[in-house]
């Protein structure tokens, strides 16, 4: 508890993210023992100087994650430290992942699938409608649907999964003690029965604007595949379909008559080749290829392929734990996203490799 309390108060430093933060704690040892460095050891660490030693070093921090902790004991939050292993797989992987999220609900948070749904604060009646059938869809394949508790589709997706039983994550801007919009109170009760709601922020953050592309990119993050509903040309749902074509994740837009505004951002998005073309959670279940997903099939594989140095190497890599993310080959591995890209299609097409939902990787014998 006590190295939690100094982890909290380490991400509430000013000017120290995610990245400083993992830094700091690799060269000290522990979020304790940077409390407890010398300000000159600090400023000597690449990226602090001695004005970021200085902050890190002030004494009203501590005090603050002390009163958090409280706010966490009273409110039964779990506090996910980003190497626990409760900690969502899909985010840690990357450098700018969380230190640290606050977490309240009843759903573990490496689901085998999970899908993002987001789109206009304001939909038209087709949007909400279109939005609930996606829900229906999706109820098969047991799927976490993943949006971000706002106005529009992003309430209705999490209201139409608690309506059939389906596990929803929300991601918020803000801190426990402000569920926004307050309108979504009743609904945010509910998701904690049967999903969750999540932040990185803690108590008494405010749903500031600066906060909502933070929150855009762990929803990206989470979802293997990222579906917009209705969208302009701009706003938040283009920013977290930006961060998911950034993670490598499957998008999926809805399009639309080109005259309407709402259709604009989804067919731009299309246009651009940003985005799958959805007309029904169908295309979604074939191109993530769901839909073999209970079905064994026989992979004949000649036990002296020939692979070259770099196709070994992520043969290897992925042999070392059974299953990899594309997180995990593109971090792990020395090798650029094209010829990443390119060696395991490769690797497919030998029968090496097989693809999972998700863009996961095992060896096929």
């Amino acid at each position: 508890m006590k190295e939690t309390m100094y982890r909290i108060a380490l991400t509430m430093v000013p000017n120290i993210g995610p990245v400083l933060s993992k830094n700091l704690m690799g060269y000290c040892g522990s979020a304790e023992a940077v409390f407890r460095e010398k300000r000159s050891a600090l400023s000597r660490i690449p990226g602090i100087g001695a004005a970021k030693a200085a902050d890190i070093l002030k004494s009203q921090v501590l005090s603050r994650a002390e009163a958090e902790l409280d706010f966490i004991d009273k409110n039964q939050i779990r506090v996910l430290f980003f190497l626990d292993e409760e900690y969502p797989k899909r985010l840690r992987h990357f450098d700018y992942s969380p230190l640290l999220l606050y977490y309240r609900g009843s759903q573990d948070l490496n689901p085998a699938l999970t899908v993002g749904i987001v789109g206009s604060r304001m939909p038209s009646e087709q949007g909400k409608m279109i939005t609930e059938k996606l829900i229906e869809g999706l109820l098969p394949y047991n799927v976490v649907t993943v949006s971000g508790l706002a106005y529009g589709v992003d309430g209705c997706a999490h209201k139409n999964s608690v309506e059939h039983h389906l596990p929803t994550l929300g991601v918020m801007g803000s801190g426990h003690d402000i569920i926004y919009p307050s309108a979504h109170r009743d609904l945010a009760k509910k998701m904690m029965k049967n999903g969750g709601l999540l932040t990185e922020f803690c108590s008494q953050t405010k749903p500031d604007k600066v906060n909502f592309p933070m929150r855009n990119r762990i929803i990206a993050a989470l979802s293997d595949a990222l579906i917009v509903v209705e969208s302009k040309v701009s706003g938040g749902s283009i920013i977290t379909a930006e961060f998911a074509n950034e993670y490598n994740k499957d998008v999926f837009a809805v399009p639309g008559r080109p005259t309407d505004e709402l259709s604009r951002g989804c067919n731009a998005l299309i246009k651009k080749n940003k985005a799958h073309l959805l007309e029904s959670i169908d295309d979604l279940i074939y191109i993530m290829r769901w839909d073999d997903m209970d079905k064994k099939k026989a992979v004949q594989t000649s036990l002296f392929v020939e692979l070259d140095r770099e196709q070994q190497s992520i043969v290897d890599f992925i042999r070392a734990k059974k299953e990899r993310t594309i997180e995990e080959l593109i971090y792990g591995l020395n090798l650029t996203s094209s010829t990443l890209a390119s060696q395991l299609l490769a690797l497919e097409f030998k029968g090496v490799v097989r693809v999972l939902p998700g863009k996961r990787y095992i060896l096929a014998f």
